[in-house]
């Protein structure tokens, strides 16, 4: 937002801000008109409560029309960003994942910071940044400036982010700091294995008897809000560690003094139904539980000794993430027609392959979705059962008794089944199964990690499956990657680079396109220009003449070049339509590449 000079000796002329004021100074600066003033003062003078509000939260709660910049109403940011200017202060959108919480918690008391409306954001020997609402009061920082003896630089933001974060910061570090005081930490009762652990619901917050259970129900939900797959919890010798990855990134959230670690460590495993008393073992568990926007979300825990204690990973499992449909898995119109025909058979072994943390579990469980209907009896074999789905007859591997997959699939055959998705094929007996499952009239869906399509068949030869078994039973082969998608909130059309191109597009004439987007950064992708991921796919489909080359000696590479002349789109093809499009980089999609292909580029 532009600034008038004028105006700002209407601002802060008391203080604190006043409605009357800040809707004279956007009258005078043009942002609204007189009657829109007139409109909001009457309505907050009758609104008038117990619970006051900042003026420009009363201004933005109004949707005015911003006549600088008509058809978009005033927000709150766009708000917070005009009263910085008109205080010659940096504007702040508060990240929390930036934030030193245990460092800035330190500097002054919760009832400070509450009383004067300011939060801590960095401290460092020399100075502390607070984040305000109220720009033009002041008084307080000369005063802190004595104490502390530090700079105080002062930064304007959302009054909503300040009363919140005031909330979690101080709440969360005074739960640790009870955690760690205390001489021994409650357990709860063992929960079955679909019960629903109800976050938030332990009673007020930071009481002596619920500080490791506030921790953790603030972790979840924090990382529901953060958009995160997976939630790393480290043991190390001085401070353990809480990361997050999000959209594959690893990012470093907090530490944890090593007892709070701990006890919160000993906290998951009850939620997960594991063994708290082995720490030697590695153990896997699982929650259900519910994010704060009201959905239940799967969280399947898996356990690790290290150096220092355990090491506790959680993988999220939101059903509205999990599951989607085909276009939202990346898949292009042509991709999702043939994805379709390879599926939608009565019989046959469909293969999805790629490394750990492609989208695999993604793609299978939206087609199972797709696939399951009331007449049809779909079974799985899992190892763990990623997502409880309730169309879906869910067996878990259990090696301790002796049930593995081929075990599984044995048993499933005896359950009159009409689609069986096989967890992974890892060995002879197992891949055996699948060949007897899609011969006897079943469809049978499963996953291989090879770097591509064609690979799928050589891995099962190695496996010692029969060739002519394959030819029989191979439908189709998909491999697959997550590339990070472009942030839509602040991406920027760009012109590509021919040499980049030449190397995505290695030995395919594809022409350069004209214009493709690049990464910029903003608040809403915490500066990194990508917000989410999607999927990019090598299609094979087993046709008459591909069936005809596989046999027991089988030649990589004439059976790649014969799919390529079939009609199978290598990954980078798929990518570069992705690229094309604006969705994603070239530089992001060579990142994830399988190694062959990089090289066939250079």
């Amino acid at each position: 937002m532009a600034v008038n000079p004028q105006s700002t000796t209407l601002l802060g002329r008391r203080g604190r801000l006043e409605v009357d004021e800040v809707l004279a100074t956007l009258v005078v600066d043009g942002f609204i008109s007189g009657e829109d003033a007139k409109r909001v003062r009457m309505g907050s003078r009758a609104g008038r409560s117990v619970i006051e509000l900042h003026p420009l939260v009363i201004i933005a709660n109004a949707r005015l029309d911003n006549r600088r910049d008509p058809g978009r109403p005033l927000s709150l940011e766009g708000l917070m960003e005009w009263l910085a200017a008109k205080a010659d202060l940096p504007y702040l959108k508060i990240d929390p994942m930036k934030i030193n919480v245990a460092s800035v918690t330190q500097v002054v008391s919760h009832a400070y910071a509450v009383r004067h409306r300011i939060l801590p954001v960095a401290a460092s020997p020399g100075e502390v940044i607070f984040a305000t609402a109220e720009p033009f009061d002041a008084t307080w920082a000369n005063d802190l400036a004595q104490m502390l003896r530090r700079d105080i630089r002062r930064v304007v933001s959302s009054p909503i982010d300040i009363n919140r974060y005031l909330q979690e910061f101080y709440g969360v570090q005074r739960s640790i700091q009870l955690a760690q005081d205390a001489k021994g930490n409650d357990t709860s009762k063992i929960i079955n294995f679909e019960q629903l652990v109800e976050l938030g619901k332990g009673g007020e917050l930071g009481a002596d008897d619920r500080h490791v259970v506030h921790i953790v129900d603030w972790l979840l939900q924090y990382a529901f809000e953060q958009r995160a797959s997976d939630i790393h919890l480290e043991p190390r010798r001085d401070a353990g560690q809480m990361r997050f990855r999000i959209d594959g990134v690893m990012q470093k959230v907090f530490e944890l003094p090593p007892p709070v670690m701990t006890a919160v460590t000993s906290r998951v495993k009850i939620l997960g139904r594991m063994d708290v008393a082995e720490k030697r073992r590695p153990q896997d568990g699982r929650i259900k539980t519910r994010s704060a926007g009201g959905r239940e979300v799967e969280l399947r825990i898996s356990t690790m000794p290290t150096a220092f204690g355990e090491k506790v990973v959680m993988r999220i499992f939101d059903p509205d993430l999990v599951v989607k449909e085909f276009a939202q898995l990346g898949f292009s119109e042509t991709e999702g027609e043939l994805w379709r025909s390879l599926v939608e058979r009565p019989h046959g072994i469909v293969l999805v392959t790629g490394p750990t943390g492609s989208g695999k579990t993604t793609t299978l469980y939206s087609t199972l979705k797709h696939l399951a209907r009331p007449e049809l009896n779909v079974c799985t074999v899992e190892d763990p059962i990623e997502m409880v789905s309730p169309e879906l007859n869910q067996m878990q591997v259990q090696p301790a008794i002796d049930l593995d997959f081929a075990a599984g699939v044995r048993t499933l055959l005896r359950q009159d089944p009409d689609i069986i998705m096989i967890g992974e094929i890892r060995d002879l007996e197992t891949a055996q199964m699948a060949v007897q499952a899609s011969l006897t009239g079943h469809l049978v869906l499963s996953t291989l990690h090879t770097n591509d399509s064609p690979s799928a068949v050589t891995r099962l030869l190695d496996l010692g499956v029969p060739h002519y078994l394959i030819q029989s039973t191979l439908t189709g082969v998909v491999a697959q990657r997550l590339v990070r998608t472009l942030c839509p909130h602040c991406k920027e059309t760009s012109t590509q680079d021919a040499q980049e191109w030449r190397i995505l597009t290695h030995g395919w004439d594809i022409p350069v396109p004209e214009q493709v987007c690049r990464a910029v950064g903003c608040l809403e992708c915490r500066k990194t220009g990508f917000l989410g991921r999607t999927g990019i796919y090598e299609m094979m489909r087993v046709s008459s003449r591909l069936r005809s080359i596989i046999g027991a000696q089988l030649d990589l590479g004439k059976f790649g070049d014969a799919a390529l002349k079939e009609g199978m789109k290598p990954l980078r093809i798929s990518a570069a339509a992705q690229v094309a499009a604006g969705v994603t980089t070239v530089k992001e999609v060579l990142a994830v590449l399988p190694p062959s292909d990089i090289d066939l580029a250079d």
